[in-house]
């Protein structure tokens, strides 16, 4: 564990702040987002993150920067998967294009909450018992059968458990009104399916917290560390989505590189638990070397992708697709019902 001062965490809590409030000025008006202004967003977050790791590293030391960079590297990695699921539900809802990003942002303040209190609780639970690092790496490993068998394209956004208790609390009308969550009708206010997906985006997140928490945890125990680095890796999440909106298909090869990154992390949290229950000769993987196999895994899985790329077919249609939604964007069809 680190001696973080106080004020540092008082700098990230004002940097998380402010970079909210910019975000949300700079959107507050529904358009389509497209390709440059998601990289230039993309660059400004990445930026901020590494900038964060560089006070990190001046105010902690080097330990605790290459901890931090490993830790938002390996977040930033996974939640590629979640950039699939997104595109699932904002299709399953038809969401309009120009009304995606205010899901997104409301999904991420959830997603620094919920995260908060997943790696809070995490770090506790391995500070006291270090066995539950072995059940954690069995976690991810299953986590990499379920990639390798195609098993995590399961996911049914209508039928989540967070869209099926917001139906149960409040009446969701069948068609958008804009941007707004809930509408008065006969008197009384109702939600707007707008309302369901920023839910069923939450349910995806607690979903891919069980694999992202324990990898993040193989990389650090300290909480100020896991969670800054989380954190920062979510703010970026959604400019992340927009940029490579159209073009996840053809990075065909990295959720095979993921799977080989969670079951690395498998292996370091086994070889952890070991060094520190049973014998300290047991060799632990450090930090550099996590955060070396990570780059080197991820450049190859992009790699291989661009250089093999997937049916062509599949991606022209997947381009006809794109086309459609362009002249759309501002349309508002009307979603699937909420059941």
């Amino acid at each position: 564990m680190f001696d973080v001062p106080f004020w540092l965490w008082v700098v990230f809590a004002a940097t998380v702040v402010v970079s909210l409030a910019v975000d949300l000025l700079a959107h507050r008006s529904a358009h389509v987002i497209g390709f440059r202004e998601a990289a230039a967003w993309s660059g400004l977050w990445v930026g901020l993150a590494l900038a964060f790791g560089a006070v990190v590293f001046l105010v902690l030391g080097g330990t605790a920067g290459t901890e931090y960079t490993t830790a938002w590297l390996l977040e930033k990695s996974l939640s590629v998967d979640n950039l699939f699921v997104f595109a699932l539900i904002f299709a399953y809802f038809q969401v309009p294009r120009a009304y995606q990003h205010r899901v997104l942002f409301f999904g991420v303040i959830g997603a620094l909450v919920f995260r908060g209190v997943f790696l809070a609780a995490g770090v506790a639970v391995v500070n006291r018992f270090t066995a539950v690092l072995f059940a954690f790496a069995a976690v991810l490993f299953y986590s990499v059968y379920k990639i390798l068998k195609g098993e995590d394209e399961s996911f049914d956004p209508g039928r989540s458990l967070a869209v099926r208790l917001l139906r149960r609390v409040v009446p969701v009308r069948d068609t958008y009104a804009g941007q707004r969550f809930f509408v008065k009708e006969a008197g009384k206010h109702v939600a707007t399916p707008l309302l369901a997906v920023v839910a069923a985006i939450e349910a995806a997140d607690l979903v891919f917290a069980v694999d992202s928490v324990p990898a993040v945890l193989a990389v650090s125990d300290d909480t100020f560390i896991v969670y800054t680095s989380n954190a920062f890796a979510i703010l970026g999440l959604r400019a992340l989505y927009f940029m490579l909106s159209g073009l996840l298909e053809r990075f065909h090869y990295l959720s095979t590189g993921l799977a080989v990154i969670l079951g690395f992390i498998g292996v370091k949290l086994i070889l952890q638990a070991t060094h520190k229950l049973v014998s300290p000769a047991v060799p632990e993987i450090p930090s550099a070397v996590s955060l070396a196999v990570i780059v080197v895994v991820l450049a190859v899985s992009v790699t291989l992708s661009l250089r093999r790329p997937a049916d062509a077919a599949e991606e022209k249609d997947g381009e006809d697709g794109e086309d459609g939604e362009d002249a759309d964007a501002l349309r508002e069809p009307s979603p699937r019902k909420v059941k």
